[in-house]
């Protein structure tokens, strides 16, 4: 799979509020009114990550989840992490009703 350019990248960002590059990534910050929904959220999208094998970067300070997707292999964004952040967005949708 081609890594994207960063035209594509900003393109593609667009459908994706609150997603911004981040070097060779793209990530966004979640925030949680509890600690355990913010774990509960991470386990959701661990195992949807799971499912696909494609796992983003994790990082949780508390009620605060950031979400950081990358290609390792293509070194960089590619189609799979704007998908993987696309399922992201829905699970995080989800989490909120």
């Amino acid at each position: 799979m081609a890594k994207l350019s960063a035209d594509e990248i900003a393109e593609r960002l667009k459908s994706l509020p609150g997603w911004e590059p981040a070097d060779s990534a793209i990530r966004k910050l979640y925030r949680f009114k509890e600690f355990m929904d913010a774990i509960e959220f991470v386990n959701r999208v661990a195992e949807m990550a799971e499912a696909v094998d494609h796992h983003p970067d994790i990082a949780v300070n508390y009620t605060r989840v950031t979400f950081s997707c990358s290609t390792h292999s293509e070194g960089g964004v590619t189609d799979k992490d704007i998908g993987l952040a696309t399922n992201i967005e829905t699970a995080f949708a989800d989490a909120q009703r």
